[in-house]
Protein backbone atom coordinates (compact mmCIF):
# COMPACT_ATOMS: atom_id res chain seq x y z
CA UNK A 1 0.00 0.00 0.00
CA UNK A 2 1.67 3.42 -1.20
CA UNK A 3 1.07 6.06 1.85
CA UNK A 4 1.66 9.80 0.80
CA UNK A 5 3.94 11.25 3.61
CA UNK A 6 3.95 14.31 5.33
CA UNK A 7 6.62 16.17 3.02
CA UNK A 8 4.11 14.89 -0.30
CA UNK A 9 0.91 15.82 1.49
CA UNK A 10 2.08 19.63 1.70
CA UNK A 11 3.11 19.45 -1.97
CA UNK A 12 0.06 17.84 -3.03
CA UNK A 13 -2.07 20.26 -1.41
CA UNK A 14 -0.06 23.19 -2.95
CA UNK A 15 -0.27 20.93 -6.48
CA UNK A 16 -4.07 20.53 -6.01
CA UNK A 17 -4.89 24.20 -5.24
CA UNK A 18 -3.01 25.36 -8.31
CA UNK A 19 -4.62 22.62 -10.26
CA UNK A 20 -7.77 24.17 -9.35
CA UNK A 21 -6.89 27.37 -9.88
CA UNK A 22 -6.38 26.35 -13.24
CA UNK A 23 -9.09 24.66 -14.51
CA UNK A 24 -11.50 27.47 -12.41
CA UNK A 25 -10.38 29.84 -15.19
CA UNK A 26 -11.53 27.37 -17.92
CA UNK A 27 -14.91 27.14 -15.87
CA UNK A 28 -15.10 30.95 -15.33
CA UNK A 29 -14.09 31.22 -19.40
CA UNK A 30 -17.23 28.31 -19.74
CA UNK A 31 -19.76 30.45 -17.42
CA UNK A 32 -19.57 33.61 -18.92
CA UNK A 33 -19.75 32.62 -22.44
CA UNK A 34 -22.96 29.52 -21.51
CA UNK A 35 -24.11 31.38 -18.44
CA UNK A 36 -24.32 34.56 -18.32
CA UNK A 37 -26.75 35.06 -21.23
CA UNK A 38 -29.32 32.79 -19.87
CA UNK A 39 -28.76 35.34 -16.27
CA UNK A 40 -29.25 38.35 -18.42
CA UNK A 41 -32.07 37.20 -20.04
CA UNK A 42 -33.53 35.90 -16.55
CA UNK A 43 -33.16 39.08 -14.33
CA UNK A 44 -34.65 40.66 -17.60
CA UNK A 45 -37.79 38.71 -17.06
CA UNK A 46 -37.50 39.19 -13.46
CA UNK A 47 -37.40 42.82 -14.11
CA UNK A 48 -40.59 42.89 -15.88
CA UNK A 49 -42.52 40.86 -13.45
CA UNK A 50 -41.35 43.35 -10.47
CA UNK A 51 -42.55 46.39 -12.88
CA UNK A 52 -45.61 44.97 -13.55
CA UNK A 53 -46.36 44.44 -9.46
CA UNK A 54 -44.81 48.45 -8.88
CA UNK A 55 -42.18 47.01 -6.35
CA UNK A 56 -38.70 47.87 -8.40
CA UNK A 57 -35.62 47.50 -5.85
CA UNK A 58 -32.15 49.20 -5.61
CA UNK A 59 -29.23 47.65 -7.68
CA UNK A 60 -26.79 47.52 -5.05
CA UNK A 61 -23.76 45.54 -7.44
CA UNK A 62 -23.66 45.98 -11.28
CA UNK A 63 -24.71 43.71 -13.47
CA UNK A 64 -21.18 44.58 -15.04
CA UNK A 65 -19.53 43.84 -11.94
CA UNK A 66 -21.42 41.13 -11.14
CA UNK A 67 -20.76 39.09 -14.71
CA UNK A 68 -17.04 39.78 -14.45
CA UNK A 69 -15.10 40.88 -10.96
CA UNK A 70 -18.22 38.88 -8.93
CA UNK A 71 -18.10 35.60 -11.19
CA UNK A 72 -14.22 35.42 -11.48
CA UNK A 73 -13.93 35.64 -7.75
CA UNK A 74 -16.60 33.14 -7.05
CA UNK A 75 -15.42 31.17 -9.62
CA UNK A 76 -12.01 30.83 -8.70
CA UNK A 77 -12.02 30.89 -4.84
CA UNK A 78 -14.48 27.77 -5.44
CA UNK A 79 -11.50 25.68 -7.88
CA UNK A 80 -8.60 26.61 -5.61
CA UNK A 81 -10.77 25.52 -2.15
CA UNK A 82 -12.02 22.31 -3.62
CA UNK A 83 -8.65 21.63 -5.47
CA UNK A 84 -6.79 21.49 -1.73
CA UNK A 85 -10.01 19.59 -0.45
CA UNK A 86 -9.78 17.18 -3.43
CA UNK A 87 -5.85 17.01 -3.31
CA UNK A 88 -6.38 15.48 0.46
CA UNK A 89 -9.15 13.38 -1.09
CA UNK A 90 -6.58 12.05 -3.26
CA UNK A 91 -3.60 11.62 -0.66
CA UNK A 92 -6.45 9.59 1.61
CA UNK A 93 -7.38 7.61 -1.67
CA UNK A 94 -4.01 6.68 -3.15
CA UNK A 95 -3.12 3.05 -2.84
CA UNK A 96 -6.32 2.35 -0.79
CA UNK A 97 -8.94 2.14 -3.62
CA UNK A 98 -6.92 -0.45 -5.84
CA UNK A 99 -3.51 -0.44 -7.69
CA UNK A 100 -3.82 2.78 -9.70
CA UNK A 101 -1.13 5.83 -10.23
CA UNK A 102 -1.54 9.13 -9.29
CA UNK A 103 -3.34 9.74 -12.87
CA UNK A 104 -5.64 7.27 -12.42
CA UNK A 105 -6.54 8.16 -8.80
CA UNK A 106 -6.52 11.98 -9.73
CA UNK A 107 -9.14 11.01 -12.11
CA UNK A 108 -11.33 8.56 -9.77
CA UNK A 109 -11.48 11.03 -7.04
CA UNK A 110 -12.43 14.17 -9.40
CA UNK A 111 -15.48 11.52 -10.85
CA UNK A 112 -16.30 11.01 -7.48
CA UNK A 113 -15.97 14.15 -5.98
CA UNK A 114 -18.38 15.46 -9.14
CA UNK A 115 -20.51 12.77 -8.53
CA UNK A 116 -20.96 13.85 -5.11
CA UNK A 117 -20.32 16.90 -4.85
CA UNK A 118 -22.33 18.31 -7.60
CA UNK A 119 -24.41 15.66 -9.54
CA UNK A 120 -26.67 14.01 -6.93
CA UNK A 121 -27.59 17.48 -4.99
CA UNK A 122 -28.37 18.75 -8.78
CA UNK A 123 -30.50 15.93 -9.74
CA UNK A 124 -32.33 16.86 -6.66
CA UNK A 125 -32.21 20.86 -6.09
CA UNK A 126 -30.73 21.98 -9.43
CA UNK A 127 -29.50 25.50 -10.68
CA UNK A 128 -31.93 28.00 -10.89
CA UNK A 129 -31.38 31.85 -12.61
CA UNK A 130 -32.39 34.74 -10.56
CA UNK A 131 -36.45 34.94 -10.86
CA UNK A 132 -36.90 30.89 -9.95
CA UNK A 133 -37.93 30.62 -6.61
CA UNK A 134 -39.69 32.28 -3.66
CA UNK A 135 -36.99 35.30 -2.20
CA UNK A 136 -38.45 34.39 1.68
CA UNK A 137 -37.48 30.78 1.19
CA UNK A 138 -34.08 31.18 -0.20
CA UNK A 139 -32.52 30.28 3.29
CA UNK A 140 -34.12 27.25 3.96
CA UNK A 141 -33.28 26.05 -0.22
CA UNK A 142 -29.86 26.87 0.77
CA UNK A 143 -30.09 25.07 3.69
CA UNK A 144 -31.31 21.86 2.10
CA UNK A 145 -28.84 21.97 -0.74
CA UNK A 146 -25.79 22.29 1.39
CA UNK A 147 -27.41 19.25 3.41
CA UNK A 148 -27.99 17.56 0.06
CA UNK A 149 -24.53 17.80 -0.36
CA UNK A 150 -23.07 16.85 3.16
CA UNK A 151 -25.44 13.21 2.83
CA UNK A 152 -24.04 12.79 -0.65
CA UNK A 153 -20.82 12.85 0.41
CA UNK A 154 -21.29 10.69 3.42
CA UNK A 155 -23.40 8.20 1.95
CA UNK A 156 -20.41 7.86 -1.39
CA UNK A 157 -17.62 7.53 1.54
CA UNK A 158 -19.81 4.81 3.13
CA UNK A 159 -20.30 3.02 0.11
CA UNK A 160 -16.55 3.15 -0.38
CA UNK A 161 -16.11 1.38 2.87
CA UNK A 162 -18.89 -0.84 2.53
CA UNK A 163 -17.45 -1.98 -0.71
CA UNK A 164 -13.65 -2.68 0.85
CA UNK A 165 -15.42 -4.86 3.77
CA UNK A 166 -17.41 -6.63 1.20
CA UNK A 167 -15.06 -7.33 -0.62
CA UNK A 168 -13.15 -10.32 0.71
CA UNK A 169 -16.13 -12.55 0.78
CA UNK A 170 -17.81 -11.35 -2.26
CA UNK A 171 -14.73 -10.16 -4.54
CA UNK A 172 -14.49 -6.93 -5.83
CA UNK A 173 -16.84 -6.69 -8.87
CA UNK A 174 -19.50 -8.10 -6.54
CA UNK A 175 -18.94 -5.93 -3.75
CA UNK A 176 -18.83 -2.75 -6.13
CA UNK A 177 -21.56 -3.49 -7.05
CA UNK A 178 -23.58 -4.40 -3.75
CA UNK A 179 -22.06 -1.35 -2.30
CA UNK A 180 -23.18 0.74 -5.64
CA UNK A 181 -26.66 -0.46 -5.58
CA UNK A 182 -27.03 0.65 -1.61
CA UNK A 183 -25.70 3.77 -2.45
CA UNK A 184 -28.30 4.29 -4.91
CA UNK A 185 -31.21 2.87 -2.50
CA UNK A 186 -30.31 5.52 -0.17
CA UNK A 187 -29.89 8.43 -2.25
CA UNK A 188 -33.51 7.45 -3.55
CA UNK A 189 -34.59 7.83 -0.43
CA UNK A 190 -32.90 11.10 1.06
CA UNK A 191 -34.85 12.34 -2.36
CA UNK A 192 -38.05 10.68 -1.38
CA UNK A 193 -38.18 12.11 2.45
CA UNK A 194 -36.46 15.50 1.72
CA UNK A 195 -38.77 18.62 0.75
CA UNK A 196 -38.95 19.68 -2.94
CA UNK A 197 -37.21 23.25 -3.96
CA UNK A 198 -38.65 26.49 -5.26
CA UNK A 199 -41.11 26.50 -7.53
CA UNK A 200 -40.77 28.21 -11.27
CA UNK A 201 -42.72 31.04 -11.74
CA UNK A 202 -45.96 31.41 -14.14
CA UNK A 203 -44.86 32.07 -17.14
CA UNK A 204 -40.76 32.08 -16.93
CA UNK A 205 -39.59 30.15 -20.45
CA UNK A 206 -39.02 26.62 -19.73
CA UNK A 207 -36.41 26.77 -22.58
CA UNK A 208 -34.24 29.04 -20.63
CA UNK A 209 -34.51 27.26 -17.28
CA UNK A 210 -33.53 24.45 -19.32
CA UNK A 211 -30.33 25.69 -20.73
CA UNK A 212 -29.41 27.59 -17.79
CA UNK A 213 -29.17 23.99 -15.58
CA UNK A 214 -27.11 22.94 -18.63
CA UNK A 215 -25.08 25.53 -18.62
CA UNK A 216 -24.42 25.01 -14.93
CA UNK A 217 -23.88 21.66 -15.70
CA UNK A 218 -20.88 22.32 -18.32
CA UNK A 219 -19.27 24.76 -15.89
CA UNK A 220 -19.30 21.53 -13.48
CA UNK A 221 -17.99 19.06 -16.40
CA UNK A 222 -14.90 21.43 -16.84
CA UNK A 223 -14.17 22.29 -13.47
CA UNK A 224 -13.92 18.60 -12.13
CA UNK A 225 -12.49 16.48 -15.43
CA UNK A 226 -9.87 19.52 -15.86
CA UNK A 227 -8.58 19.26 -12.46
CA UNK A 228 -8.46 15.63 -12.82
CA UNK A 229 -6.28 16.24 -15.94
CA UNK A 230 -4.02 18.45 -14.54
CA UNK A 231 -3.83 17.66 -10.84
CA UNK A 232 -3.33 13.52 -11.95
CA UNK A 233 -0.11 15.44 -14.11
CA UNK A 234 0.98 17.37 -11.42
CA UNK A 235 0.66 14.13 -9.14
CA UNK A 236 2.31 11.85 -11.60
CA UNK A 237 5.49 13.71 -11.67
CA UNK A 238 5.92 14.69 -8.07
CA UNK A 239 5.52 10.67 -7.02
CA UNK A 240 6.56 9.03 -9.63
CA UNK A 241 10.74 8.24 -9.77
CA UNK A 242 12.55 9.53 -12.14
CA UNK A 243 14.62 6.84 -14.26
CA UNK A 244 17.93 7.22 -13.18
CA UNK A 245 21.08 7.56 -16.08
CA UNK A 246 22.43 4.46 -17.63
CA UNK A 247 24.79 3.37 -15.31
CA UNK A 248 23.74 5.31 -12.13
CA UNK A 249 22.45 3.96 -9.34
CA UNK A 250 19.59 5.98 -7.53
CA UNK A 251 19.13 6.66 -4.13
CA UNK A 252 15.86 4.92 -3.24
CA UNK A 253 15.78 7.22 -0.25
CA UNK A 254 15.99 10.42 -3.02
CA UNK A 255 13.55 9.91 -5.28
CA UNK A 256 10.80 8.05 -3.21
CA UNK A 257 8.23 9.73 -1.67
CA UNK A 258 5.44 7.33 -0.72
CA UNK A 259 6.70 5.15 2.14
Amino acid sequence: MNLVNPVSVRALLVRGMLAGLITGALALVTAYLLGEPHVDAAIAFEEAHSHDHGDGGVELVSRTMQATGGLATGILVYGVALGGIAALAFCVALGRIGRFGPRATAALVALGAFVAVFLVPFLKYPANPPAVGDPDTLDQRTALFFLMIALSVLLAVGAVILGRRLAPRLGNWHATVAAGAALVVAIGLAYAFLPAGGNVPEGFPATLLWEFRLASLAVELVLWTGFGLVFGELAERLLTPKEAPAGHKADPAAVTPAA
